[in-house]
């Protein structure tokens, strides 16, 4: 028997591929917004149906013209407000609307089972909703535990008379709201003041830009005292290029301007989301804070899913892709959810590789080593003819099912780089690098990730894929960028699986994959239990 299928969030497609490889699913519909993925997705699963944004999925449609949905599939992008989007100068998540449309996939469709994936932090309570408006009537009715959750605005050493007034009032902070543009150009300039020579060449690279801008605000006879901090901001810009002023001086001229358009934009968002506030304040402590409340997303799936007697029994945990063969260590949570009436018991995969014994970056590409990558995507158009290999590890001889190699292009590699590059040894990355072969690179070096400038290790794992051209990844024992196809290997692509797009939105679709081999363990299993009591039924 074979389980109807529809694929949300489906990206490039890993998820899709490792249920459509046990042969036991069909995958009818697919969602996926953007281009590049779909285009990915659509060559490599051509007989599927390829739908845009999930957010105008018509589910009734679906439902008549492929009749009952059996599973429904996805890894729904999900921030809350992670410490990640806390760094960022949004308050509010977009993604939070997507983790609500996989679940109204489910309440409409009705399938026998679902699987959902996602990073292993989404079982914390890190992951988290805003409450909104039309929320309140859903997790009184399903009882989701909620707590106060202050949305920090502006910091107290900003704080001025009528601040709280203007985040409770629309119309008041839309007016004092500079264009998108514009607060771009100067905070460009602000994220550059820790360092001066990085915050001298942006200041010259946007000097026309900035010079146009100040002009207006400069002249603008508005006097209330966000204005006064927007004409002090641009008057310090005009005068650095005047003469008038050290670059060093910059910052304390510009920060207060900067802090308060940050303020504006994230009330506003507050509105735009239709969140429920309970109250504003404002303290000589705390500064502005829009006191709302929030909900974990797991709990909120959680009750809405288990609920009533036609609702699913439900499992999670996190999954380890090399646990199930995977040339990596990556993460996942998975949550794998089944009708009541099917099954009370529901259970996640168990590893394949028990005793520890990982495949390894060797394992995975080693093939491939004196195989020329080429740069342009353009010379990867009828791609590069394989010699017969006869000396194959387990994992390539599986992974290698086409004569014709694609994707395998890399970045050309600047001076500075090859230099890193050639100084550092298997499993070394930035950090090892002598302080002469840091400079101009990251304006914090100390904040800079593990994960940068890796040499991987050819006789380990490596570590999560992501996108592998913005890390600059090395190859093990070649002083040269990863390649496309390489990083498809640890993510265990086959060969014939073909990425589409711009070299980096390349890089970009194989980080952001599900492992066609851990997708592959939990369809093996979610078709087990679903086998075994349909068995029983007859």
């Amino acid at each position: 028997m074979t389980y109807s299928v529809v694929d949300l969030f489906a990206g490039a497609g890993g998820l899709s591929l490792g249920f459509m490889q046990t042969g036991k699913y069909d995958i009818k519909v697919a969602f996926e917004r953007e281009p590049h993925m779909q285009e990915t997705y659509h060559r490599n699963h051509s007989n599927v149906e390829l739908q845009g944004d999930v957010c105008n999925a018509d589910y009734a449609d679906i439902q008549r013209r492929y009749g009952n949905i059996d599973v429904v599939i996805g890894g729904p992008p999900c921030q809350g407000f992670s410490n990640a989007n806390r760094q960022k100068n949004h308050a509010i998540s977009q993604n939070n609307m997507l983790v609500k449309q996989y679940i109204r996939a489910i309440r409409e469709l009705r399938p026998k089972a679902f699987v959902m994936e996602n990073v292993s932090m989404l079982q914390s309570d890190i992951h988290r909703f805003y409450m909104e408006e039309n929320d309140l009537e859903i997790v009184d009715e399903y009882e989701i535990p909620n707590k106060n959750t202050p949305i920090h605005l502006l910091s107290a050493q900003f704080l001025f008379d009528g601040a709280l007034d203007i985040v409770q009032n629309q119309d008041l902070l839309i007016q004092r709201l500079w264009p998108e543009d514009d607060y771009r150009e100067l905070n460009i300039i602000y994220k550059g003041t820790k360092n001066a020579d990085k915050l001298k060449k942006s200041l010259e690279k946007h000097q026309k830009k900035l010079l146009k801008i100040a002009k207006g605000y400069i002249e603008h006879n508005a006097n209330d005292y966000v204005a006064e901090k927007t004409r002090e901001a641009f008057k310090a810009i005009e005068d650095y290029f005047g003469g008038n002023l050290d670059v060093e001086e910059i910052q304390n001229l510009i920060e207060p301007a900067i802090m308060i358009q940050r303020m504006l934009s994230k009330a506003k968002e507050i509105f735009d989301n239709h969140i429920h506030i309970d109250y504003y304040e404002s303290t000589e402590k705390d500064g502005v804070l829009a006191n709302v409340r929030s909900f974990a997303v797991f709990d909120y799936l959680e009750k809405i899913l288990k609920s009533g007697e036609d609702g699913y029994a439900i499992n999670s945990g996190i999954l380890c892709a090399a646990d199930f063969g995977a040339p990596q260590k990556r993460n996942r949570f998975v949550i794998i959810g089944i009708r009541k009436n099917i099954s009370d018991v529901v259970y996640l995969p168990r590893k394949k590789i028990k005793d520890g014994n990982y495949k390894t970056v060797y394992d995975a590409i080693s093939d491939l080593e004196d195989i020329t990558p080429v740069y342009n995507i353009s010379d990867d158009k009828d791609g590069i003819l394989l010699k017969h290999n006869i000396q194959l590890s387990p994992l390539a001889k599986q992974l290698r099912d086409s004569d014709v190699l694609k994707n395998h292009i890399i970045t050309k590699t600047t001076d500075v780089a090859m230099k890193r590059f050639e100084a550092l040894n298997q499993g070394e990355n930035f950090h090892s690098l002598k302080d002469s072969l840091k400079n101009n690179t990251y304006t914090d070096v100390k904040r800079t990730q593990n994960t940068i400038y890796l040499r991987l290790k050819y006789n380990e794992p490596s570590g999560t894929v992501t996108n592998v051209r913005k890390s600059m990844w090395i190859h093990p024992v070649l002083n040269r960028a990863l390649s496309i196809r390489e990083a498809a290997r640890l993510q265990t692509f086959p060969d014939s699986f073909v990425f589409c797009g711009s070299k980096d939105k390349q890089y970009q679709q194989v980080g952001n994959a599900v492992p066609p081999f851990l997708a592959k363990a939990i369809a093996k299993q979610l078709a087990y239990t679903l086998g075994k009591k349909l068995r029983h039924d007859k």
